[in-house]
């Protein structure tokens, strides 16, 4: 895989706790993900007891997940606790749920205990994709499904090419994603099974910059390179980024969404960790 400058999980965590009260209002790109990763678990002949949402943020998914697993007990993950605040303050939940705040790459629960994790983009906010593969082959029953959606490496590249052609800058400010052949083999090297993927492209135009800066401050997605330069950016390069990307109004931008899904082994993992039974897991308000 190429190398990428390093993803700061601290700064990734205060984007998004920032960023969960306007989540909603900018999730058009989940959305379509979301909707692309159920009309793939539709035909597949799966009962759970246990689904993990993986990266749930404010929980869209948990919903159709209750109702895709009707006899399921489900359990939200995800590194923000204003998300999952968000999550829990929803309404009119079908039944109730775990909320747990983890990083994605050491998660707290047992080995081979879950039957299914779904995660809607999650994997773009993490540096390898290896990391929580090994995690969620560690988790999954043998057998158990991984379904997932990401984005590949042609999106968002109206604005790399932008940045790219703004003078005075060579510091990293657009995620490169990992192509879905990578992430393929990400997923054997951690012992899952049977990996299907496929792609799908979302296409978006803004008539404004401000506008696509906008909806990405949303849901959180700026810079949390290790990399970033600090402080703001000038004010003379800010204002050659707004000319590069106004060229061609409207603002053409490309989201290459990747869809996937393997089965687990049922390795387990390292018998040393402290992990939690699912069915040990508290849920808030019983």
């Amino acid at each position: 895989m190429k190398s990428h400058p390093t993803l700061d999980p601290k700064a990734t965590r205060r984007r998004l706790d920032a960023a969960a009260a306007s989540f909603d209002d900018a999730d058009f790109v989940h959305e379509a993900a979301r909707e692309g990763l159920f009309a793939r678990l539709a035909p597949m002949l799966l009962e759970a007891s246990l689904v993990v949402d993986l990266g749930a943020a404010t929980g869209a998914a948990l919903k159709p997940l209750a109702k895709r697993f009707p006899k399921s007990r489900l359990v939200a993950v995800d590194i923000s606790t204003r998300m999952l605040e968000k999550c829990r303050a929803r309404r009119r939940w079908p039944r109730p749920f775990p909320a747990v705040q983890a990083d994605a790459r050491a998660l707290p629960l047992a080995d081979a205990s879950v039957d299914v994790v779904f995660s809607n983009l999650l994997l773009p906010w993490i540096d390898d994709p290896a990391t929580v593969a090994t995690e969620v082959g560690r988790v999954l029953k043998e057998d158990g499904l991984f379904a997932f959606s990401t984005l590949g490496p042609d999106s968002l590249a109206v604005l790399h090419e932008a940045w790219s052609e703004t003078s005075g800058d060579a510091a990293r400010h657009v995620r490169e994603f990992a192509d879905m052949h990578d992430v393929g083999d990400a997923l054997v090297r951690a012992g899952l099974r049977d990996p299907v993927l496929d792609v799908d492209r979302l296409d978006v135009s803004y008539e404004e910059p401000a506008r696509l800066f906008a909806d990405l401050t949303a849901v959180g997605a700026r810079n949390v390179f290790k990399t970033r330069m600090p402080g703001l950016t000038g004010r003379g390069r800010y204002q050659a980024l707004l000319a590069n990307l106004s060229r061609a109004a409207p603002i053409a931008v490309e989201f290459e969404l990747v869809f996937g899904h393997a089965w687990g082994s049922g390795r387990g993992g390292d018998p040393g960790a402290v992990r939690i039974d699912p069915a040990n897991i508290s849920i808030r308000g019983r």
